[in-house]
Formats: C-alpha cells, sequence, structure tokens
C-alpha cells in the first residue's frame, strides 16, 4: 500500500512526477486543482465550496492507495496524515517561471489541452504569486507537515523521486 502527497509551487514538476510514479508503480493520481477549482462554472477561477472539496478529497483518501499532488496545504492535514511519502518539491523559482509560460503558451495553441481559461493577465498573476510561493504558502505548509517529518522528503532535484522508487523496488523484489 502506498500514499503520496506531492506539494510544490506552480511549475515545480508536481503533474509531471505524479504521472510518471503513477505509471511507475500502478497507482491513481489526483491533481488537487480538480477539487479546488470550479471548472463548471463559467468565470475562472472560481472555486469549488469548500464542503464539496473536502467531500472530494474524502473520495479519495479513502482508498488504499493513491497519488495526491497540487500546491495547497490548509486544507490537506488528513493527506498529510495518511500518506506514506510526502514529497517537496524546491524548484527554482525561474525554472518554474520558465514552465508557467511554456504550458500557458502550448495551451494557447493547443498542443496541450486544459479546462482553464486562461489569459495574459491570469498568467502575469500566476506569475506573481509564484514569486510569493517560498516564502509564504511553503513555509505555512511545511508547519502543518511537522508532526508528519518522518515521512517528508524535501527536493530539489525532481528525479530523485525516482531513484527513490527504483532503489525501493530492487529491495523489496518487485
Amino acid at each position: 500500500m502506498t500514499k503520496i502527497h506531492i506539494i510544490g509551487g506552480p511549475g515545480s514538476g508536481k503533474s509531471y512526477i505524479a504521472e510518471k510514479l503513477s505509471k511507475m508503480l500502478g497507482l491513481p493520481k489526483h491533481e488537487l486543482d480538480n477539487f479546488f477549482w470550479d471548472h463548471e462554472s463559467e468565470y475562472f477561477g472560481s472555486q469549488t465550496p469548500p464542503v464539496k472539496r473536502a467531500e472530494k478529497l474524502g473520495l479519495v483518501l479513502g482508498q488504499e492507495k493513491w497519488i495526491i499532488e497540487g500546491v495547497y496545504h490548509s486544507w490537506l492535514e488528513e493527506s498529510f496524515r495518511q500518506a506514506d511519502y510526502i514529497f517537496v518539491l524546491k524548484t527554482n523559482v525561474y525554472v518554474r517561471d520558465w514552465r508557467i509560460v511554456k504550458r500557458f503558451a502550448l495551451r494557447k495553441i493547443k498542443l496541450v489541452s486544459s479546462p482553464r481559461k486562461e489569459n495574459v493577465k491570469t498568467l502575469i498573476d500566476l506569475l506573481k504569486w509564484n514569486h510569493h510561493y517560498d516564502g509564504n504558502n511553503l513555509v505555512e505548509a511545511i508547519k502543518l507537515m511537522k508532526p508528519y517529518k518522518d515521512k517528508v522528503i524535501i527536493l530539489t532535484k525532481n528525479d530523485d523521486v525516482f531513484k527513490l522508487f527504483k532503489k525501493r523496488k530492487k529491495s523489496v523484489g518487485m
């Protein structure tokens, strides 16, 4: 049984790692953006009501195994408690900026699909928020994770997570 929570700023590689680990370990993955944002709303940036968000999260946490990834922390203490591993991605902010802009461009030219209704203003807002993430949101998230510090792994190189699970597979003869 494996439960993995991945947290990091926008563009830090959460979705990439979750996708790769999902295939590697055979675990279902869940993006917290799909819980937090109301993609059915006609207005970009509409949030899912907290009760409905908690219900969606509860359904995932009730599963035997999962990968959860997102930038959020304040409503995720139960996820942190249940996780076998909590990966904190501390990717350089300028690398994240580049990835955010690249992803935006790929969505705009329709090479990557997205339910999001982004525009240049929302891109600029996200880039600004990205520059505050490490000093604000991540600091608060790490405080919330303190009781679970024995399972928190802080990564500056995203590929290190795959090395960990390759070693684990070899040691248990998977």
